[in-house]
């Protein structure tokens, strides 16, 4: 599989030294309406552009930005565009990521992005986020290359870290420092789950029983194997998320 690790320029050096297939995370959405971009080297090539919409204005999101993005990635040879987005869904972004996956299609890029906005598009991969906490990964999987077809899916292979009270109906915890997941561990037994494809431990916290669900470079390779095998050939990494078991991930 293919593995493309996510990076801010800060850290473009060490995430190098892992892989080339990496996906620069320096693009947002200005308040005008234009492409930004953080410091890159100047001679840097190759890998996708990640765009945010961090801070992104509610009613510019057109043309300009998309023909702006269609030459950074002329310019500086991408394969593409990731889209980053978190915030409300903007008036006009249906419209742009349509107008951008088709953009990108006729200049032989391609468009990934989230499955909230995949309806708007005909060509783009479809990222699948992999921290689950609950159901089954390899029927969310299928499900997904049912809909899309595996051809079209990328593993949003995001590291779990997470506290849950229990009982938890809502299925939304607190996410763990990666100190604090391992202060928690030390001394407990942790057990795999085969339907989440991730370990976890519960402990007590005063009175109340807390469910601990996390991924580590055992369980992210484990969800690699099963998307390889339904046919998926890309995953993405974030590199913060990642950084101290790079070696372990992409040795294997």
């Amino acid at each position: 599989m293919q593995l493309y690790l996510a990076v801010t320029p800060d850290d473009l050096a060490r995430a190098k030294a892992h892989t080339p297939y990496l996906a620069h995370v320096a693009y947002r959405i200005g308040s005008d309406g234009h492409l930004l971009r953080a410091a890159l080297p100047s001679r840097l090539r190759g890998g996708l552009a990640v765009l945010s919409d961090r801070e992104a204005p509610s009613g510019l999101w057109g043309e300009t930005l998309v023909q702006e993005l269609v030459q950074e990635c002329l310019q500086r040879s991408y394969a593409g565009v990731m889209l980053d987005f978190e915030g409300a869904a903007a008036p006009q972004r249906g419209s742009f990521v349509r107008s951008l996956d088709e953009a990108l299609h006729r200049c032989h890029r391609r468009l990934l992005t989230a499955e909230e906005d995949a309806a708007h598009t005909v060509y783009a991969s479809v990222l699948i986020n992999t921290a689950l906490s609950g159901g089954s990964l390899s029927a969310r999987l299928e499900q997904a290359q049912a809909r899309f077809g595996a051809s079209h899916l990328v593993l949003d292979l995001q590291r779990l870290m997470m506290d849950f009270p229990l009982p938890c109906p809502s299925g939304e915890g607190d996410v763990l420092p990666l100190d604090t997941l391992q202060r928690l561990q030390q001394g407990r037994s942790v057990f795999f789950s085969e339907e989440l494809c991730a370990r976890y431990f519960t402990y007590r916290r005063g009175s109340a029983t807390r469910f601990v669900l996390f991924d580590d470079g055992d369980t992210l390779q484990r969800k690699i194997q099963l998307g390889q095998r339904l046919g998926i050939r890309e995953g993405c990494f974030m590199y913060p998320e990642v950084a101290d078991i790079l070696g372990e991930l992409y040795e294997k």
